[in-house]
């Protein structure tokens, strides 16, 4: 008794028809009625009756049906006991994600990922792009994925991923949203929330500078769910990066920076491909493709 007769009889069972079963299974009906022939050779007696309808167990059929789902049933905790068991001594591939880049955006990435690939595990570390790179730097994460202010140089390699404006973030009942059009010197007259974790804080500093525009920090954070709460709590504004901000987003309405355009590029950062893991390769080509 192999396998196959046992999803065929099984898909005939379902079914109540060879030529559902057989397109059930994507196999030609020849092909699947000689393997039910050669099952009942074996068992020594007809399985189904076949009548105008379709087709009915017999009562040899009706008499090992629940012990062939038995056998699938076994089957499958067998295979899944296995597959555990080699995960347990797999070493997941590392990634580390830069704490400003938003997880709503990255997350149905990883999701496709995991279901296209079963094989390999991800665990995922969130932290400062300074710390990311030093754990890339010491063989602790085998990727990065941040928005560097410069390529990093030496022995790294990057891949572009995806470009984000930044926004004004701002309470829905703000005189703002009356605005199409908010610019750097505006946000001045308002009270300022400061992201700590900005990755282009000394950039929007020195414009700030050139421009003689003096940004009121009011509160400043570290984390970038604090600010989204203050802002919308109408403590004050923000200027954030676009996919920070989900769509919908409770009591918070944006818009784009329009004087100056300020932008930043999210890239892969990673060591070169002859000394990287495979599975490294694997996530790159799925990022080149999904972005």
């Amino acid at each position: 008794m192999e396998m196959q007769q046992i999803r065929y009889f099984l898909a005939v069972c379902d079914k109540g028809s060879f030529t559902r079963a057989a397109q059930a299974t994507y196999v030609a009906q020849p092909s699947l009625t000689q393997a039910i022939k050669k099952l009942e050779d074996e068992l020594g007696g007809e399985l189904f009756s076949r009548d105008r309808s379709g087709c009915r167990l017999t009562a040899l059929g009706r008499l090992i049906e629940p012990s062939i789902r038995e056998i699938v049933r076994k089957t499958q905790a067998v295979k899944a006991e296995a597959v555990h068991f080699s995960r347990l001594n797999t070493v997941p591939l590392r990634i580390g994600v830069m704490t400003t880049i938003a997880a709503h955006h990255l997350s149905p990435f990883f999701a496709d990922f995991q279901q296209e690939r079963p094989h390999i595990e991800l665990e995922l570390v969130v932290d400062s792009e300074c710390n990311l790179l030093n754990q890339l730097d010491e063989d602790g994460l085998d990727l990065v994925i941040s928005a560097p202010t410069s390529l990093p140089v030496g022995h790294y390699q990057s891949l572009k991923l995806y470009e984000e404006r930044y926004v004004v973030v701002f309470n829905d009942k703000h005189r703002f949203n009356q605005m199409q059009q908010i610019d750097l010197a505006t946000i001045q007259a308002e009270p300022y929330l400061d992201r700590l974790n900005c990755e282009l804080r000394e950039t929007l500093r020195n414009v700030c500078q050139g421009r003689q525009v003096n940004l009121y920090a009011a509160y400043r954070s570290n984390s970038e769910e604090w600010i989204l709460s203050m802002v919308r709590a109408g403590i004050g504004v923000a200027l954030m990066p676009e996919f920070t901000i989900t769509k919908n987003a409770d009591k918070i309405q944006v818009r784009y920076l329009s004087d100056p355009e300020i932008r930043r590029t999210i890239c892969a950062i990673f060591p070169p491909t002859s000394t990287a893991k495979p599975e490294v390769a694997e996530v790159l080509k799925s990022l080149r493709m999904g972005f």
